[in-house]
């Protein structure tokens, strides 16, 4: 690991119909970054998308093969991400094409959030909720 790699975590991943499109629109109406796409033509093999705050996604084309080691159905996958600006980012992904699921709305936990379908049909869920601290640890 250098200077400039990620410390441990969690990466979710899914497949894709149109991993090129998908990652096009991930990008432009939720605000990942892209940073690794690997692949020829139409074909993902491997994509990195990461997100702002932290962490990511990772993608590649659904592949209709017996031996597939990977398999994912495509529009099964579903996550919630952090943002500090949820009502900006409900107008970028409405604005992009995002179905809306759920409207922007406060909840009784102290969140502000939404969740949207992308073109693939996966669940997207944003809000400002961090999660709870975590518990001290019993292992040494």
């Amino acid at each position: 690991m250098n200077d400039t790699t990620p410390a441990p975590q969690v990466w979710p991943t899914l497949r894709a119909r149109d991993a090129r499109a998908l990652i096009a629109f991930l990008v432009e109406a939720f605000g990942f970054e892209e940073t690794a796409v690997y692949g020829e033509g139409d074909r993902v093999d491997h994509a990195q998308l990461s997100w702002p705050h932290g962490g990511g996604i990772m993608l590649g084309s659904v592949r209709d093969t017996p031996d597939d080691k990977w398999n994912l159905t495509p529009g099964s996958f579903g996550a919630y991400a952090v943002t500090d600006d949820p009502d900006a980012l409900f107008a970028r992904a409405t604005a992009a094409g995002a179905r809306v699921v759920q409207e922007l709305h406060d909840t009784d936990y102290g969140s502000r959030e939404f969740a949207v379908r992308d073109p693939e049909d996966n669940l997207w869920s944003f809000g400002t909720y961090r999660g709870e601290p975590r518990k001290p640890s019993t292992t040494g």
